[in-house]
């Protein structure tokens, strides 16, 4: 079963982690924080972004990356940065990976980044656009690492529930 992982390296903005957490809900992802955060775990933004899915996530805080490191340590990490060279569609996702994403307004380090070239991914952008908000860079890459998994242990059809689709 696929058990995919996202980090946030020291979010900061409450409505961005709690978007994020209800899509990790969503697809039984673990969300992994890196503090410090921009905010608190109980700020109603959070809560209110996350709706009445954050009760239900699988949530974990590491008071800095190098307690993140010690905790994690054979875990295989993608960083998802500005500045890479492959894109996210460039590798392949295993099932039990940990996907990085920086904070708004400065993204992963680069001193962390350096040491990982291999494994640092870009959403492409045209122009000078500096990036894409955070929630939606989360789900654009998580969704493909699901769909290089076969969205495994995922529900994948839908119904209506007033009429049947063969009517």
């Amino acid at each position: 079963m696929a058990e995919l992982n996202i980090v946030l390296y020291e979010p900061e903005i409450p409505a961005n982690t709690g978007n994020i957490g209800r899509t990790c809900v969503a697809t039984g992802t673990k969300l992994h924080l890196i503090e410090p955060l921009g905010f608190s775990l109980d700020e109603k933004h959070l809560k209110r972004a996350g709706m009445d899915y954050w009760k239900d996530l699988d949530v974990k805080t590491y008071v800095n990356w190098e307690d993140f490191c010690k905790k994690n340590p054979n875990a295989k990490i993608y960083y998802a940065t500005t500045k890479a060279k492959k894109t996210y569609v460039d590798v392949n996702y295993e099932s039990d990976c940990f996907i990085m994403f920086g904070k708004e307004s400065a993204g992963i380090p680069e001193e962390i980044l350096k040491m990982n070239r291999e494994t640092s991914v870009r959403i492409p952008m045209i122009g000078e656009t500096r990036s894409l908000n955070l929630s939606n860079s989360v789900a654009i890459v998580l969704y493909e690492a699901l769909r290089q998994n076969k969205f495994d242990h995922m529900k994948l059809e839908g119904e209506l529930h007033r009429l049947k689709w063969d009517e």
